[in-house]
């Protein structure tokens, strides 16, 4: 009978495809891993990876075993999480995930409430984009992800926690005028990289204009953003959860509230079904009360 160890040794290598690698993760030798694969393949009687010198390949059923492998290793995880979850649901590992326009500015504040309320949780943090945060939730990486709406999250658990308005940030001696003027005036905006939802958001604060962004630049964090506007360079758009953590504390900017902009909506998402719905809703409810 094929084993939860084979099928976590193909779902490595399809993940890195490379041997060495995969047997990092799995936390064995490669010799070990490669024999693992060689049962399995012995198994089924079909050939799963075709590896050469310069490359390693899945087979066409090898992809096709991979995907309900993943299935079985996700349903083998809810398995222990259901055992765990009625023996103490607050107890234990949790892989909370978060984009970067979000984590940095919320999560400081609720830590030490989330460590207070349940101290034998242990919460382990990762920061990443949207797209790659609801793969490792969909795959089983995370737990939990902390994400921002209008995004296409499928058939995931979403629980909304508060509504995210902007601020216009300008340079401090610039002339005060209208502030969609301001947004709406050819090759001034300035937002984060294409990657970033806060970007797409940010266009659609307001849906009536057309709003246009500087072709020639584009930033990988709030910081840069605040420290290209000071130097004169044009103006950009900040989330009210970043303004109030202080992000632009200190720089030579000025923060003007954009009380009709569109906001984004901030949720905590999961796996429906998950054994620890109670819990991330009880984590959800406390977030809620921080904002």
């Amino acid at each position: 009978m094929i084993t939860l160890r084979q099928i976590r040794y193909l779902t490595a290598v399809a993940e890195t495809l490379n041997f060495s690698r995969a047997a990092e993760i799995c936390f064995v030798t490669q010799p070990t891993l490669s024999a693992g694969i060689k049962e399995l393949e012995d198994r089924l009687g079909v050939q799963l990876i075709e590896r050469t010198r310069q490359s390693v390949l899945l087979t066409p059923v090898g992809q096709k075993i991979t995907a309900r492998g993943r299935q079985l290793l996700l349903d083998a995880i809810e398995i222990e999480t259901v055992a765990k979850a009625h023996r103490n649901p607050s107890e234990g590992d949790l892989k909370l995930g978060s984009i970067p326009t979000i984590g940095p500015y919320l999560l400081p504040r609720a830590l030490p409430v989330i460590r207070n309320m349940f101290p034998d949780l242990r919460v382990y943090l990762r920061e990443e984009m949207t797209e790659s945060l609801i793969e490792g939730l969909t795959a089983g990486r995370l737990d939990l992800i902390l994400i921002a709406l209008p995004f296409d999250t499928g058939a995931l658990e979403i629980m909304p926690l508060f509504a995210d308005g902007y601020q216009l940030a300008t340079p401090a001696d610039w002339p005060v005028t209208r502030d969609v003027e301001m947004l709406t005036e050819g090759g001034q905006l300035m937002l984060l990289e294409k990657g970033h939802c806060l970007q797409r958001h940010a266009l659609e604060a307001y849906p009536s204009h057309n709003l246009s962004v500087q072709d020639s630049f584009s930033a990988t964090s709030l910081t840069t953003l605040i420290a290209m506007v000071s130097e004169r360079l044009g103006v950009t758009l900040l989330p009210n959860l970043a303004v109030e953590a202080g992000v632009a504390g200190g720089s030579n900017v000025r923060l003007t509230p954009l009380p009709d902009a569109c906001p984004r909506h901030v949720v905590l998402a999961w796996r429906p079904g998950s054994a620890r719905d109670a819990l991330f809703k009880n984590l959800g409810n406390l977030l809620k009360s921080l904002n």
